[in-house]
């Protein structure tokens, strides 16, 4: 009998340390997944000696999916924070261990019992100024003002935190009277530009759209802008009415490897990892460290030093109604 508990023991100690050798960081691609790789994931390795592997792009469909059938291969997954609130509801992710996590540092705006910030963003005003004159647009009614700045438009394709908060914010809506979000009066507003509006679907797309001129004015994630500055663009941004939302780290229900899910989730919001991910990707740090680690000309740059003129997304709102909204929205896309 003692011998068979210390063969048990052996064998478990090698399968852990099998699974300690590999772990699966799934996130939405692009630049910013190449910043997450370059900044979380390989530090962790270094430190760790466990591989990092990358998948995506993201897909709830495919988590719910996992966590049904007891399959789980996804142990980190980069998701955005309203359906983090839902999922974790609906009994898909695993709580956070807070004991490895140190949320004490963490920005609460952006922290729950199953998932952590990964970063914020901002929903921003954005243009291409080789396609106006003089005047340039400036405020999130000039965005719905096809007659003084003519031309196609660009706006998220999905239903999430942004655009139905800026057709209200364009209509004249107050800020603090954003929630309840009134969904007829947002659909009135966006019907006077629908025939204007060109989706896009990811970061990359929202790029090209705006740098060939297709659509040379929208709605866009700040990073996105900043990359298109960053490589010589002419860019035209308006923090006026910024929205903020933010992505989220959360482990999937019955990963096999959870103890390196939660530290590699310490090491994506360390410090030095969210400081080192903000300057490259534009998006903000959700540790509240992180700024005395940045050089003021990068933080100037970053959401998070345009809290004056910034509107925070409603996240919990949104996880509630997510799939009342959702529904509505691809309704009227489709019409």
């Amino acid at each position: 009998m003692q011998k068979t508990l210390l063969a048990l023991a052996a064998t478990m100690t090698i399968a852990g340390a099998a699974q300690a050798e590999q772990m699966v960081f799934t996130s939405w691609g692009g630049t910013t997944q190449d910043a997450q790789a370059a900044h979380w994931a390989a530090p962790f390795t270094e430190k760790t000696g466990t591989a990092v592997v990358q998948d995506g792009p993201t897909d709830y469909g495919k988590i719910k999916a996992m966590v049904e059938a007891g399959a789980v291969t996804w142990d980190v997954v980069d998701v955005e924070f309203d359906w983090a609130l839902q999922a974790g509801a609906q009994g898909l992710l695993e709580p956070l261990d807070f004991s490895v996590i140190d949320k004490s540092k963490l920005d609460p705006r952006f922290v729950s019992d199953f998932a952590v910030g990964s970063f914020y963003y901002s929903f921003v005003l954005g243009w291409n100024p080789a396609n106006f004159g003089g005047e340039q647009p400036a405020t999130l009614a000039d965005l719905f003002d096809t007659a003084k700045f003519p031309g196609k438009r660009t706006f998220y394709k999905w239903s999430a935190p942004g655009v139905i908060e800026a057709a209200l914010l364009a209509d004249g809506v107050a800020p603090e009277d954003l929630y309840p979000l009134d969904l007829d009066r947002a659909f009135a507003k966006l019907d006077t530009i629908k025939a204007d509006i060109i989706w896009w679907e990811g970061g990359a797309q929202s790029q090209q759209l705006l740098a060939s001129g297709e659509a040379p004015i929208g709605f866009f994630w700040n990073g996105r802008l900043a990359a298109l500055a960053a490589d010589g663009m002419p860019v035209g941004i308006s923090w006026d009415q910024n929205i903020t939302a933010a992505d989220a780290l959360v482990v999937p229900k019955g990963t096999v490897n959870k103890e390196t899910a939660m530290r590699f989730i310490a090491e994506a919001t360390s410090a030095e990892g969210q400081a080192a991910f903000a300057a490259a990707s534009g998006y903000a740090p959700i540790n509240l460290e992180s700024a005395d680690l940045m050089s003021p000309e990068v933080r100037a740059t970053l959401p998070d030093a345009q809290t004056a003129v910034q509107v925070n997304a409603d996240m919990a709102y949104w996880a509630q109604h997510r799939d009342e909204i959702g529904n509505r929205w691809y309704a009227w896309q489709a019409q």
